[in-house]
């Protein structure tokens, strides 16, 4: 009898670009994380996304840690949008030290990127 493969959990932090402030256009972002979003699925990796606004409207560390604490991840996605925020960057990186120590710690390029920044780090089924 074959024994289903076990598909990794991936947690996936970023910014929500329709909540980050400034004269921009959010939508090819937001495109480019769905893009990312669906090569998960089509590998058969249900990733949980946590994207949080940088205006005012979450209490960011909380909703990170919450994310964290939800389940264990065998990696956590950190995306470029946390890394161009000096101070955001280094709290996420110590939360996710200090909540789940035991994952592996990915970065995308780009938002499209996301499943191949975690396919570095975790067995992929098939």
């Amino acid at each position: 009898m074959d024994t289903p493969a076990f598909a990794p959990r991936v947690l996936v932090i970023g910014l929500d670009p329709y909540r980050v402030p400034g004269p921009w256009d959010p939508r090819p972002v937001a495109d480019a994380i769905e893009v990312g979003r669906a090569r998960f699925v089509e590998h058969g990796v249900a990733a949980e996304f946590c994207l949080v606004g940088l205006d005012g409207s979450d209490d960011v560390e909380a909703v990170v840690t919450a994310a964290l604490c939800a389940q264990p991840w065998e990696c956590v996605v950190v995306g470029g949008g946390v890394r161009n925020q000096v101070e955001l960057f280094e709290r996420v990186v110590n939360l996710v030290r200090r909540h789940a120590p035991d994952a592996a710690i990915a970065f995308n390029a780009t938002a499209a990127d996301t499943f191949e920044a975690a396919a570095r780090w975790v067995q992929i089924p098939g």
